[in-house]
């Protein structure tokens, strides 16, 4: 059975060695790079990848879908660029396609924050389904938090799937900012609503969730700031929400 492992990058040239250097024992490692200016590109094939370029941006899960077309191989492996698969996940993944007994496996992922792995929060084990028999799953088109949908069984793999997810507070702060927009627009899109008072409840409730009921405290400082993180990116998204409505009504024809 032959794996190809697809992911989709942007300006991820301090992360793209160590990922694909992770998944070498895949056949094939397929990227699609939108717009990268820091190198990716060239390292990337530098290194055995087959690199596809776009300069339009349809969200994350129509352009991981995209990824997952131009591969051939009888299965499908996703990975972010800062995602690492150790040598024991390995071996459980190709154990699993060896067996043929699903058509997708979940994975426990276990994500770093600022210098220090997450057990709390909500934040583990974060299952997320990454392999799956090429043909029988696909990522759903949400412009933000994609999953996978699989036309088959899913199976269940035991060792997590490492996430250097944010460095520092710098990094942190410019993902709230993304995310909380593609989150509006797609809220907007789907007819939610929100209001300042809204987005405030929204934010206080994400951390008070992430720091008190599901135990944010016990990792520390880093819990703390992932509480916070969660607290502000959910505010943030429904203010912008918010913001979106005011600016669609000023729009229509009176």
């Amino acid at each position: 059975m032959r794996i190809s492992v697809v992911l989709i990058t942007k300006n991820e040239a301090h992360n793209i060695r160590e990922c694909l250097e992770s998944v070498s024992w895949c056949d094939r490692a397929i990227i699609v790079d939108s717009g990268s200016q820091d190198g990716t590109v060239e390292l990337a094939r530098s290194l055995g990848a087959e690199v596809f370029e776009t300069e339009h941006w349809p969200g994350f899960g129509a352009q991981k879908n995209l990824a997952v077309s131009k591969a051939d191989s009888d299965w499908i492996f996703s990975i972010d660029a800062d995602e690492r698969v150790t040598p024991e996940l390995r071996d459980e993944i190709l154990a699993a396609i060896a067996s043929g007994q699903a058509d997708a496996y979940e994975m426990p992922r276990l994500s770093r924050f600022c210098g220090r792995f997450i057990r709390h929060g909500g934040w583990y084990p974060d299952y997320v389904t990454r392999l799956f028999r090429r043909g029988r799953a696909r990522f759903t088109d949400d412009l933000v938090h994609e999953r996978v949908i699989s036309d088959g069984p899913t199976g269940k793999l035991n060792t997590p799937l490492l996430h250097y997810t944010y460095d520092d507070f710098s990094q942190v702060l410019r993902k709230i900012d993304q995310y909380s927009t593609l989150g509006a627009r797609q809220g907007l899109a789907r007819g939610k609503t929100a209001s300042p008072a809204s987005a405030v409840l929204h934010g206080a409730w994400a951390f008070l969730r992430t720091y008190l009921l599901r135990r944010g405290f016990l990792d520390g400082a880093q819990g703390l700031g992932v509480a916070l993180m969660n607290g502000q990116a959910s505010y943030y998204k429904y203010i912008k929400l918010w913001y979106l409505q005011q600016q669609k009504r000023q729009e229509q024809p009176r």
